[in-house]
């Protein structure tokens, strides 16, 4: 599965999820943050889950209907938790995520939201 993680997920995430195997890229490691509308356009056209602390990309894709291939948005996890969790959804939830789901994830719940059809 190919990721996208936003500059405000840990770096140290990019590490555990090659580790997992899957196609990582991290916006921290670009030159400059084009800001969330580029990074929500590059998700997408790269067929990528996009992964984020920020709230503002669901609204991009409900409230503009922007496309993506899925968004995890994760809630109160300390940094070094994140790249376990990220796992952990991205393994339980493909299906949702393949269907631009947005998944939010907090530390006791996970709550998924569908695309409307």
């Amino acid at each position: 599965m190919k990721v996208l993680l936003d500059t405000c997920v840990w770096g140290g995430a990019k590490g555990f999820l090659l580790n997992e195997g899957y196609d990582v890229v991290w916006v921290g490691d670009w030159d400059t943050d084009p800001g969330d509308e580029a990074i929500l356009d590059y998700a997408f056209r790269e067929r990528r889950v996009l992964i984020t602390l920020d709230k503002d990309f669901g609204e991009w894709a409900i409230v503009y209907r922007r496309p993506h291939c899925g968004i995890i948005r994760l809630v109160g996890f300390r940094a070094q938790e994140q790249g376990r969790v990220c796992s952990h959804i991205l393994k339980t939830y493909p299906l949702e995520l393949a269907q631009g789901a947005l998944i939010t994830v907090e530390p006791d719940r996970v709550r998924i939201r569908h695309p409307e059809q």
